[in-house]
């Protein structure tokens, strides 16, 4: 890496921390022609990344003005622990107190994980043997569930550990096996949502509503799918979980659309490619899962994916110019295209997975 891009990281880095607080306005995406930022309370899914990215700072800086930070933005998403309108506890949660708790060993942050598992764990329904994703659209999806939940399920793992009690541990475990069962197709993609029935937990139906269609691979879900399995075999050594992260993270670093940079499409079977908007945050969240999946595995393809995403991500092309004032450092995210919105922007979460694979790398060479 070139100084000019570390001056650049440090200056991306600086604005982060500048961001004003505001317990209610954590800050999710910027978007470029109305110049503004996205912002959300802490009942958004995405509340717990920028907490979670002042954290990351904090080891990454070794700078004790993040971490001040950090408590501070952390401190807001407490009244999210009971929650239970969501299945995003592991999303704003483990993402803003796990991390905090990694790095302090607070009392308090440690009874909140906890008190956050309780809460999730009342969406498990034991007809379907699954976590329940969404509330809304109710009236057309009895029970939705999403690739995306498999990452709440670190939550319920860590909290096992914390608490000594096992019923989240094995709740958890109850949901990857049913995602497991029902989400992949038979090249190891996978779908978005399954909707179930809860009298009898058969699938109903198989959709998607951030992808390009329903039978389409969306980047990000595979992302989720990816990670989500990854982090579900660290706690349970399941072999059957870490045979599906790698052969759905084949079907991705292998993928004929995938762009030689190794940033995705936001869906890789959306019509327009090679005119359609990337998703950095996609291409973070599975060089970050697949640093991990190489410790497991020692197969070289996923450390070269991994080193080949940060090599490319750290340029100009991808962080953000040294003078803009927002709480961001990358661009070329993408976020639901059913509703057209946040594509090709800067998005908190496309951040995080950043940050996390670097210091990943970063331990992994040391």
């Amino acid at each position: 890496m070139t100084a000019d891009i570390d001056q650049l990281l440090i200056a991306r880095y600086n604005k982060v921390l500048n961001y004003t607080l505001d317990s209610t306005a954590f800050p999710r995406s910027y978007n470029p022609e109305a110049k503004q930022i996205l912002k959300r309370p802490s009942k958004d899914w995405t509340s717990g990344f920028y907490a979670g990215n002042l954290w990351m700072l904090s080891d990454i800086t070794e700078e004790s003005r993040f971490r001040e930070s950090a408590q501070k933005w952390t401190a807001f998403i407490e009244k999210e622990k009971f929650n239970d309108r969501t299945h995003d506890m592991g999303f704003k949660v483990y993402n803003s107190f796990g991390l905090g708790y990694n790095r302090t060993g607070s009392e308090k942050y440690k009874n909140i994980l906890i008190e956050s598992a309780q809460t999730l764990a009342t969406r498990f329904n034991p007809n379907v043997q699954s976590i329940r994703s969404w509330d809304f659209r109710a009236d057309e999806w009895e029970f939705p569930v999403i690739i995306d939940n498999m990452m709440n399920l670190e939550l319920l793992f860590e909290a096992t550990k914390l608490s000594g009690d096992s019923t989240f541990h094995k709740l958890a475990v109850k949901h990857a096996n049913t995602t497991l069962r029902n989400h992949f197709r038979p090249d190891d993609s996978t779908v978005h949502v399954v909707v179930y029935d809860t009298i009898n937990g058969n699938v109903k139906e198989r959709v998607t509503h951030q992808g390009y269609s329903n039978e389409s691979a969306w980047a990000r879900g595979q992302g989720w799918g990816i990670y989500g399995y990854t982090m579900a075999y660290r706690y349970t050594k399941n072999e059957d979980y870490l045979k599906q992260a790698q052969a759905t993270a084949n079907f991705f670093i292998n993928h004929k659309n995938l762009p030689a940079d190794g940033i995705p499409y936001w869906d890789f079977d959306a019509p327009n490619i090679p005119d359609e908007p990337r998703d950095v945050s996609a291409a973070a969240i599975v060089a970050s899962a697949l640093v991990e999946l190489y410790g497991y595995t020692d197969k070289q393809d996923y450390i070269n994916y991994s080193r080949k995403v940060l090599n490319n991500l750290k340029s100009e092309e991808y962080i953000l110019p040294a003078d803009l004032e927002i709480p961001f450092i990358l661009q070329h995210s993408s976020g639901d295209w059913s509703k057209r919105s946040e594509m090709d922007e800067p998005i908190i979460y496309g951040d995080y997975y950043f940050l996390e694979l670097m210091l990943r790398l970063q331990e992994l060479d040391q």
